[in-house]
């Protein structure tokens, strides 16, 4: 079983979201800040498109914020438990 860190430092959400998501993004986050929703933390992997995943307010679901602002309510992501 693997216990070390894959961030290495980085936190979930980084200090300049706006170096991370484009204007559609940002727009839809605030729309749905505005329910409740959250964003829960940035993957950043090397050489690939970052992911965005926000949770609802009940921590009971979650969702992606595309590359053209719209939330995906039906990811193919998996999470790590917490």
């Amino acid at each position: 079983m693997m216990t070390e860190e894959k961030r290495k430092g980085e936190t979930p959400i980084p200090d300049h979201v706006k170096d991370y998501l484009n204007e559609a993004q940002l727009g839809e986050l605030h729309k749905i800040e505005g329910f409740g929703w959250e964003l829960k933390f940035i993957r950043r992997p090397l050489f690939l498109e970052k992911v965005a995943v926000v949770i609802n307010p009940e921590g009971n679901s979650i969702g992606i914020l595309e590359e053209d602002g719209r939330l995906n309510l039906e990811p193919n992501i998996d999470l790590r438990d917490e």
